[in-house]
């Protein structure tokens, strides 16, 4: 719970912290739900997902006979929370070699995620390879082999500008040779809407399968907390790219707007596995929906 709550400090401190303050100790009015309205907005909670948080808290004040402003608070978090549901079981488990593909655009946080989530995997036991998929950029091969080299998983990669499908070929196979549980491949993040993107994760998905029956068995899509409505502009394009299975969401301990997990559920119907809440290798934690809403409100 610690983590949570330090992390998303600026969150509840900008937004949802201040709900109690701004409702104060009054009648509920037509202003009251307008000021709810611009707050959730505010959170980057995105317009679809802030109208049904609206409707179903007026409902509920409705059907409780809540009266006062300072009441809303608790109704709120009920619905918030209901907005998320618990992810999923990860399919990386009951097979020999399990294949995650990790997509994302430049900058979003992909390679140290999967660093940081490989390292995770790693102290649990579970026998992890990395394939430098994002050939490139030079710095992305660097970036992941130097990862490897800190915590001790091996790093498959060839010379900038190869074939990404070849290098995901080459580290199924040895992944494989090596008795290996779980491989996870860095893919190119240039712009959402480039065709050459859409091709590539085919032949990338199709390279894997040939080695592995079903591969890839999840597909993590990376989104950058900070840049909250933008980030889900981003995971639509990629939904009609490959079958995202998941989320994970970096960065949140950088923004006041985490709001825009709301809209990951709401919008894409997407479990969140992971969320990034800090700089070092154990920041990257397990997406826990009733720890993230009470990190979001101040302790009454």
């Amino acid at each position: 719970m610690g983590i949570f709550r330090n992390g998303l400090s600026k969150t509840r401190q900008s937004f949802f912290g201040r709900i109690s303050q701004m409702l104060g100790n009054s009648e509920i009015t037509e202003e009251t739900w307008d000021d709810v309205e611009a707050l959730l907005i505010q959170a980057d909670m995105g317009v679809p997902t802030t109208q049904r948080v609206l409707s179903e808290l007026q409902a509920k004040v409705k059907k409780e006979g809540i009266t006062r402003s300072d009441q809303i608070n608790k109704a709120l978090k009920e619905v918030l929370r209901s907005l998320l549901t618990d992810p999923p079981p990860m399919n990386i488990s009951g097979r020999p070699l399990s294949i995650i593909l990790v997509v994302g655009v430049n900058g979003s946080g992909k390679t140290t995620s999967i660093a940081k989530i490989a390292n995770r995997l790693n102290n649990n036991g579970r026998k992890v390879m990395l394939a430098a998929g994002d050939t490139f950029r030079a710095a992305a091969i660097e970036q992941l082999q130097t990862w490897g080299e800190r915590i001790g998983v091996p790093v498959i990669a060839n010379k900038p500008g190869s074939d990404p499908a070849a290098v995901v070929f080459d580290a199924t196979s040895a992944a494989k040779a090596r008795g290996c549980d779980i491989l996870i491949v860095d893919t190119a993040g240039r712009l959402h809407n480039n065709f050459n993107l859409m091709e590539e994760l085919a032949k990338i998905k199709a390279t894997s399968a040939k080695v592995v029956p079903d591969a890839p068995h999840e597909v993590w899509l990376v989104l950058d907390g900070t840049t909250g409505q933008n980030a889900l502009e981003q995971a639509k394009k990629f939904q009609e790219l490959v079958d995202v299975t998941g989320i994970i969401v970096t960065k949140l301990d950088g923004t006041a707007k985490g709001g825009m997990i709301f809209s990951v559920f709401n919008d894409l119907k997407l479990p969140v596995h992971y969320i990034g809440l800090g700089e070092g290798v154990t920041n990257m934690v397990f997406f826990d929906p009733d720890n993230f809403i009470n990190s979001l409100f101040d302790e009454n």
